[in-house]
Formats: structure tokens, sequence, C-alpha cells
């Protein structure tokens, strides 16, 4: 099992030093990946409905500093020489997709091929009015922006005729090193089931219960038969809460002991799970919560080492 780390990019530990000193240790303990989040701004007044807390509130609070994801990554493919950078999730929605392409392809070149590209539609209805981006089919949106990344990312005279989104031929360079960036889907939706089944490499759930979690990885196996895939081409990856201890809800956490958090692993690990994205809860600042994540990786993680 492969293991990754939400990098401090929002709230007040999000600088140039945490973050920093975050990704390089990350590095130097041998995690597979570095992740960050995406907002931008938002209205002090959100109606639409958070899901991932149970009464629906967006815990992020209407001035909490928050970090541009892709220059984060750009600033952290500097730093670092091996682990993976990725996004959890890039909201597709929010930018046009040919400049996400090209923000996305200059990461990887710039990291030497070790972009992950985590996608999803979003929720904040209020956020992409602030930005003046179509709400409404986003989920179509999305699909049109991935099969554009596709063609961006692979041809050589690349253009576009869709619904929403075209482009005559254009020239496109430079290209990700390795001739495409790993897809992984976010989402909790029959869409976002047919979604990575038709364009992902692994699916990412987010604060999700393993029975959940089980579930919706049986929906994307029906996915992938409908069109002739195989899904054990894809990963399973879900973000959940390293807290040892034990503040926030269980069923979305690893937490407590040593032994306790192993035993977590393992039953995330039984139902297919390939990757862990590590959401740090620690007392003590970013220090605090980095000592958390050393603590992880020397007691818990040798336990599970990929084969």
């Amino acid at each position: 099992m492969d293991f990754g780390v939400h990098l401090p990019q929002l709230g007040r530990s999000a600088n140039r030093a945490n973050l920093i000193e975050w990704a390089t240790e990350a590095d130097r303990l041998g995690l597979h990946s570095a992740w960050v989040s995406d907002h931008v701004a938002w209205p002090r007044d959100i109606e639409s409905s958070y899901p991932y807390t149970d009464d629906g509130s967006f815990p992020g609070g209407f001035d909490m500093p928050w970090l541009d994801p892709l220059g984060t990554l750009t600033f952290v493919a500097a730093v670092t020489e091996r682990i993976r950078l990725g996004t959890t999730v890039l909201i597709l929605g929010y930018r046009p997709p040919v400049l996400t392409a090209k923000w996305y392809s200059t990461i990887d070149v710039l990291s030497d091929g070790r972009a992950i590209l985590g996608v999803g539609v979003g929720w904040m209805r209020e956020e992409f009015e602030v930005l003046g981006m179509p709400f409404d089919n986003r989920g179509a949106r999305a699909d049109e922006q991935l099969e554009i990344f596709d063609r961006l990312f692979t041809e050589e005279t690349p253009s576009y005729d869709g619904t929403y989104y075209s482009f005559p031929e254009v020239g496109f360079s430079p290209k990700p090193p390795g001739g495409r960036i790993p897809i992984w889907v976010g989402g909790s939706s029959e869409a976002a089931f047919r979604r990575t089944a038709r364009h992902g490499d692994a699916f990412h759930a987010a604060f999700e219960p393993i029975e959940r979690v089980g579930d919706e990885w049986a929906a994307i196996g029906r996915a992938c038969e409908d069109i002739g895939r195989d899904r054990s081409e894809l990963t399973l990856s879900v973000r959940a809460y390293l807290d040892p201890g034990a503040a926030m809800e269980p069923e979305k956490s690893i937490q407590g002991s040593p032994e306790q958090m192993a035993e977590t692993v393992g039953r995330w690990r039984e139902i297919g799970v390939d990757h862990l994205a590590l959401d740090v809860v620690a007392g003590g600042g970013a220090s605090g919560r980095l000592d958390a994540l050393r603590s992880f990786m020397a007691d818990v993680a040798p336990g599970f080492a990929s084969s």
C-alpha cells in the first residue's frame, strides 16, 4: 500500500517555511505522494451543502488562507526529487480547460513526470459564481475537459469541437514527459463512477466510511464492465484523517495507537484500497502534525509496504 500526505497549504500553517519542511520531509520519509486542495474565493454566506460533513457546513471559514493548488505544486516540485504531486481534487469547472492543461503539463515537466491530476466537479455554486464560471452541467463539462486534456497531452496538433468547449488546431507544448498525466477521479455519484471507468487511472474517495467506499468501488466495477474495462487497471485511493488523538469522526479517520491504526489500515486494504492520502490532525501546530506523520511512517506504514 502507498501513503500520501496533504501538505500545509491552507490555514495558519500555509507558508513557505512549512511547505518546504513538509514536502522535503515527506520526500525523505518515502511517502508516495503529496497533495493539495482547491478553493479560490468564496462568499461569507454559503447555501450550498458541503458533502463531507454531516450537517453540510463548510469547515473552511470565510477568511481562511488557502494557497492556490497549482502554484503550490509548482513550488513543491522545485524542492523535492521523488514524491508524486497531486490535487485532492482540482475543481475542473473553476478554470478554462486549455489553461488547466498548460498548468499541469508545466508541473509535470518541472517535476520530471511526477504529477497526478486529481479531478472533481465541485459542489459550491457560490464559488463558481464568484469566479464567473458556469455551475450547471458541470459534470458534462468535466467530461469534455478530460477529453480535451487527453488530446492536448497526446496529439501533435490537437483540436476540439464539443458541446461546451471548442478550439481549432493548436500547438500545445511541452507535453507531459510520460506522454500523459494520470487522472484520479473524485466524487460519490454514479456519474463520477462512470467518469472513473471511462477516463480514470484511479478512484479517489474522500472522508467516507469504509463500507461506503466499498460500495462505491463495487459500483465502479459495474461501470467498468459496462464499457469492457478491467477494474484491476484502476487504483483505489482514499483520503482520510491521520488522527492519533481521536479528535475527528472515527469512521473517516485512522486513530489511536500504532496497533489501532494498523488495524484500521488493514480494513481499508481488505476492501481494495491501494493508496491512503493522510490529512494529519494533531496538536502542536505544523510541527506537531509533522511529528505525527513521522511516527506513522515509522510505526505503522512498514507493515503495509508495497510489494
